[in-house]
């Protein structure tokens, strides 16, 4: 089987490093227009870019920040997405949209921790849902440690069922499909397919081989062939195959979307003369490594790729969610119609616009688990630390650090954003203002009792020093300024104070593998607890003053 940069990972993380830089990150306005160094996004809530222009035309990313391996469905007027939740509970975070372009969230489909969770598929099959959900697990009695489990219900906002294991061990990425013959199959990575029951919930036969890929040109410069994500679609006589090849990381030409197809679901299967049908060929372009491409037909019947991403620049953000429109040619292929998506695209038509997004900025008197905030890598139980209400976000300690706190964490899909938030510790712990990459690789600030820790690339830095503290209550501020992260303090009604600041362009997969994104966290660890009140983000665009 080859093997992909998915099952790299198994080898073990691989050293992270930056260099710290003394940068002044001033206030500066949000952004809403042209920036020096990029494309003029619309401006959203809190100033976070938005793609729709207003005006009919749309600029990708449609959802920024870490939306890898997208699974899309469409279900009458509305179309639903599900994203790699790795290791982030709650996980499988449905969102919704009306027109492709406007997202907002649903609701999280996975409570009950499992494992790192990677690319899951959405389908929907005699009036009911389903989400295939893929796990890296410890404990698999042969092959790759993984397992497909399944999660169901009657409605997209849930309940879900608890995760059902189906009995499919060693492989990842299961694409729904039916087939001629009424039966269900889930198609799977490296060209594999099982047999699934009627009710869709086990495994009805063996895991077989039933596709090779398309064999990439041995002078590209790629990770690995490596074919992934399938998804299947019924088009006219043909049921098409689309997959991911090349890699989903790794050099910026890696990644790439490939498609075959066969009157059949049981094949042959013949690979289109035109693949890849989406690829990024130029480290100059402004989207790297895209790839994993689910096809949907628009509201006005046209017909669209959703795939993920990285932006040139800011791998840091993770894959973000990209479309593309696609017309089918006169022999019955594919064609990709958008480039390099360096440009502006018409929106699709037929539906209204609707909202996009979610305030970031939160007093924590709700309950905002799943749809804004997700533990990392949290235990059995995990959700009886955190209590929300009037007095805000109580956060009890856990493990020693901020490394084993299980930080609760959010996405940030900005180039430039700067986070306050309010902190008391409580008892003898820690709390803090985290850059978290995973637990191995993280940069802020904690606090205890009269005391500062600064930490860079996962562990406390002696120097420079953080400076002095007093008491337990303080207010934390983190400016990231692509890339460039200032952490600030402030005490009573005193002026903020700089603690330090750091280069973090390098905290990414390709330094640290586990597909995961650089997001803002809160932490509490140790004995105690540690509440947070006010916490305000807000996206900033770059101004004519430069660091200093």
């Amino acid at each position: 089987m080859a093997r992909s940069r998915r099952e790299a990972l198994l080898l073990g993380l691989a050293s992270a490093g930056g260099l710290a830089a003394p940068a002044q990150a001033a206030p500066r306005e949000a952004a809403c227009g042209p920036t020096a160094t990029g494309p003029a996004w619309r401006a959203g809530v809190e100033g976070q870019r938005r793609a729709d222009l207003g005006n009919g035309l749309y600029r990708n990313p449609v959802l920024s920040g870490d939306r890898p391996d997208p699974g899309v469905l469409k279900d009458g007027e509305d179309y639903y997405a599900v994203f790699s939740s790795f290791l982030y509970y709650p996980g499988a975070v449905i969102w919704r949209s009306r027109d492709l372009v406007n997202w907002t969230p649903v609701g999280p489909a996975l409570k009950t921790p499992l494992g790192s969770v990677w690319a899951m598929d959405l389908a929907k099959h005699d009036g009911r849902y389903f989400i295939y959900i893929p796990v890296l697990v410890a404990g698999t009695p042969q092959g790759l440690p993984f397992k497909t489990y399944v999660v169901h219900a009657d409605s997209m906002s849930g309940p879900w069922s608890e995760p059902i294991d189906m009995g499919i061990d060693g492989v990842i990425d299961p694409g729904h499909a039916v087939g001629e013959d009424g039966k269900r199959y889930l198609f799977l990575n490296d060209g594999h397919r099982v047999r699934i029951t009627d009710d869709g919930l086990r495994r009805d036969g063996p895991v077989e081989k039933v596709y090779d890929g398309w064999p990439i040109p041995q002078d590209w410069v790629i990770e690995a062939p490596a074919p992934e994500g399938p998804k299947i679609l019924r088009h006219g006589d043909w049921f098409y195959l689309f997959s991911g090849q090349g890699g989903t990381a790794g050099p910026p030409t890696s990644h790439m979307v490939v498609v075959a197809r066969s009157r059949s679901i049981h094949g042959p299967w013949e690979n289109c003369p035109h693949n890849p049908i989406v690829r990024t060929t130029s480290i100059d372009e402004p989207w790297w490594s895209r790839g994993h491409a689910t096809p949907v037909q628009g509201p006005a019947g046209d017909w669209w790729f959703a795939y993920h991403g990285y932006e040139n620049g800011f791998r840091t953000l993770g894959r973000e969610l990209l479309l593309e429109p696609f017309e089918w040619t006169a022999d019955g292929w594919p064609k990709a119609l958008g480039g390099d998506l360096s440009r502006a695209l018409p929106k699709p038509k037929g539906a209204p616009s609707g909202e996009h997004g979610l305030a970031l900025s939160d007093d924590f008197r709700t309950d905002v688990l799943g749809t804004k905030l997700a533990f990392y890598a949290p235990e059995p139980g995990y959700l009886e630390r955190v209590r929300f209400g009037a007095d805000g976000l109580v956060l009890q300690g856990r493990g020693k650090g901020p490394a084993d706190s299980s930080p609760l964490t959010f996405i940030a899909g900005d180039r430039s954003y700067e986070i306050t938030v309010d902190i008391e510790v409580q008892g003898s712990g820690q709390g803090g203002l985290l850059l978290f990459y995973n637990d191995k690789l993280f940069c802020g600030v904690g606090a205890e009792a009269g005391k500062l820790r600064a930490y860079k690339f996962g562990v406390e830095q002696e120097y420079p020093p953080p400076g002095p503290m007093e008491g337990r209550r303080l207010t934390l501020r983190l400016v990231n300024d692509e890339n460039v992260v200032s952490l600030f303090l402030r005490q009573g009604g005193a002026a903020w104070r700089r603690i330090v600041s750091y280069e973090v362009a390098g905290y990414n997969h390709n330094m640290a593998d586990g597909f995961m994104s650089l997001r803002p966290a809160i932490f509490a660890s140790g004995d105690g607890q540690v509440v947070f009140r006010s916490l305000t983000y807000r996206a900033l665009g770059r101004g004519p003053s430069r660091r200093v």
